[in-house]
């Protein structure tokens, strides 16, 4: 299993905003070699990065030998996400507003080409990374056989706006920016039954209740483990998810996509709502056969996909499952 850090130097890069500069691109494969096997490429969410799987990997219970997404069968590719540090300081991006998801994307597409790869088997993020596979996917520069949002949008809501202005705002005038946004972040990713279940107004000591406690540990956490201009350009991502600009509305976008579509919403999910997921595909539903929707079952609002893993695992088998099928019964490749 190949895990190792690896980098793309991307030169002169250009910007939506018309910036030129030059970018690192790391990543990482897991599994099969990427000429050996079905590519599965994951999109990490916003505090993510490329380590998947293996010691520390964030989607472990998903992914790996005998997981959902199998690693026997097929070659996970993962890229970090432009300045969010994983490769070390000499990746981050102080000017962050310069960029947006689409620039993402694009260089997600220069990545891939360097990999030498022009088709996917599936494209699948959760959250930004989620936003992040809808505009590659409307890029159209490579085949991705199945499009797999999750708790994602193809667009930045008004909601979500407003939320990465008050987080930008937190991380550039807060004198403990980080550990305040973090704090603010961590009330949306969840919902109010989640801390009910879980704290129900307990205490941890005199004076503090155990949702404090554990806002304060998560802000902590946070400050510790990533750099300030780490978490303003994966806020700066978030806020600008839009596959529909400068080029038409939605369905004109979405009816280019040629891949399958599978979303994965939540109900509970009180950032990515579940009433845009449906109304997305109902739209979408109405244009193409191809296009599924599945929705996780949760008291924890967004983070339950990273949470729930036996029902996303359910909701997700039959798309990894028809890859073993057609190994299986090669017949069926040919009709």
């Amino acid at each position: 299993m190949m895990n190792d850090l690896k980098k793309i130097e991307i030169k002169d890069f250009q910007t939506q905003s018309g910036i030129s500069r030059d970018i690192i691109l790391s990543y990482q494969i897991f599994g099969k070699e990427i000429d050996k096997a079905p590519v599965v490429l994951v999109n990490h969410a916003l505090t993510g990065n490329s380590n998947v799987l293996g010691e520390g990997g964030w989607w472990n219970d998903l992914i790996g030998p005998g997981k959902c997404i199998d690693t026997d069968e097929f070659s996970i590719l993962a890229f970090n996400i432009p300045g969010n540090g994983f490769g070390g300081d000499k990746e981050l991006i102080e000017n962050y507003k310069d960029f947006t998801a689409r620039d993402i994307a694009e260089i997600f597409s220069k990545g891939l080409k360097h990999v030498e790869l022009n088709e996917l088997y599936a494209v699948i993020g959760g959250s930004v990374g989620g936003g992040l596979a809808w505009e590659l996917a409307a890029l159209g520069t490579i085949s991705i056989k199945n499009l797999i949002p999750i708790a994602a949008d193809w667009k930045s809501t008004d909601w979500v706006i407003a939320n990465c202005m008050i987080q930008d705002s937190l991380l550039n005038n807060s004198s403990k920016p980080l550990f305040d946004a973090r704090m603010h972040a961590m009330t949306l990713y969840r919902t109010p039954e989640s801390f009910t279940n879980r704290f129900n107004r307990t205490y941890r000591e005199k004076g503090m209740f155990n949702v404090e406690s554990w806002l304060n540990h998560h802000g902590d956490k946070l400050t510790r483990r990533f750099k300030l201009s780490a978490y303003k350009m994966m806020n700066q991502v978030l806020r600008t998810v839009d596959i529909t600009n400068d080029r038409g509305d939605f369905l004109e976008v979405a009816s280019e996509i040629e891949s399958n579509i599978h979303i994965i919403t939540i109900n509970s999910d009180l950032f990515f709502k579940p009433e845009e997921n449906w109304q997305t595909y109902v739209d979408l539903s109405l244009k193409r056969d191809n296009v599924s929707i599945g929705e996780i079952k949760s008291i924890h609002g967004h983070d339950a996909f990273l949470i729930e893993f036996n029902q996303l695992s359910e909701l997700l088998r039959p798309i990894f499952n028809e890859n073993q099928d057609l190994i299986s019964n090669p017949e069926k490749l040919t009709g």
